[in-house]
């Protein structure tokens, strides 16, 4: 298999019925950000199920700001329009599942086991040091006014290194490719099936309030109990993460001896 593999859109379409994006794939050679162009969509009434599909993106973006590298062809760089009926407060509940979605795709086409750190990073754990990052997740969402402000659409971006043999200088430290992990060149095709049909799984289970998401997420990732971490916000901290709460926010057990939570990400590995 070329490491320059091709997307098929006319393929991915029809592996793709019986879930809610088939009629509604968007493929773009490049663009700036998957998620600046579905965003706009959104706004202007795209409808649930959308996707948008870039071979490279000249803008990607990562939570917090942070670009994402993105060469050509090697890569998957997609964004998803979801339309869950879920209340503010759980937001975040999406990244979750569109990690366990991820995760599970990976295995399924690639046999590797990826760990999440929480909120929506992809890691592949590595045997000498802390584990290189191989996937992450942007959802940025919109909500309808009121007190109990309710969803009214999220866009779910997620960029995945596929078949990159090498990285920047800077990112070759922290990133990893499953094609560097395999030793083989793997299909963008496949992983893209995988990921949709997972992902449909896991909002309809959201949609229906299936109440285990939190639980699956935890024993799916081993950044939620007992990791030794630090955190930039709140002036900066240390400490133990100790589960999630309600909201699928992280708790760390501090080393002043109190419990704070996590509410922007940026947690890693303590030193």
């Amino acid at each position: 298999m070329s490491s320059r593999e091709e997307l098929n859109p006319a393929a991915l379409r029809s592996a793709l019925v019986g879930t809610r994006f088939p009629a509604r794939l968007h493929h773009f050679p490049t663009t700036e950000s998957t998620n600046t162009l579905l965003l706009d969509a959104a706004a202007n009434g795209a409808p649930e199920g959308t996707v948008y599909l870039a071979d490279a993106q000249t803008q990607g973006r990562g939570r917090g700001g942070h670009t994402w590298h993105s060469s050509p062809g090697d890569g998957l760089y997609l964004s998803v329009l979801a339309m869950p009926r879920l209340p503010l407060r759980e937001a975040l509940w999406i990244s979750l599942a569109t990690g366990l979605a991820v995760q599970s795709a990976i295995k399924t086409v690639t046999g590797l086991d990826v760990d999440i750190r929480w909120p929506n990073d992809l890691l592949l754990p590595q045997p000498d040091g802390p584990g290189k990052k191989i996937g992450g997740i942007l959802v940025e969402a919109a909500v309808h006014p009121g007190e109990d402000a309710l969803l009214r659409y999220a866009v779910i971006g997620i960029g995945i290194n596929i078949n990159h043999e090498s990285f920047p200088p800077e990112l070759a430290p922290i990133a990893t490719s499953l094609r560097i992990a395999t030793g083989e060149p793997q299909s963008r095709n496949a992983l893209m099936i995988a990921i949709l049909r997972a992902l449909d799984l896991e909002l309809t289970q959201l949609e229906a309030h299936q109440p285990d998401l939190l639980d699956r997420f935890s024993a799916a990732s081993s950044w939620v109990q007992g990791k030794r971490v630090q955190v930039p916000e709140q002036g900066g901290y240390t400490g133990t993460t100790a589960g999630l709460d309600r909201n699928g926010y992280l708790l760390v057990d501090t080393d002043d001896h109190t419990q704070r939570t996590v509410l922007s990400g940026g947690v890693r590995e303590e030193a």
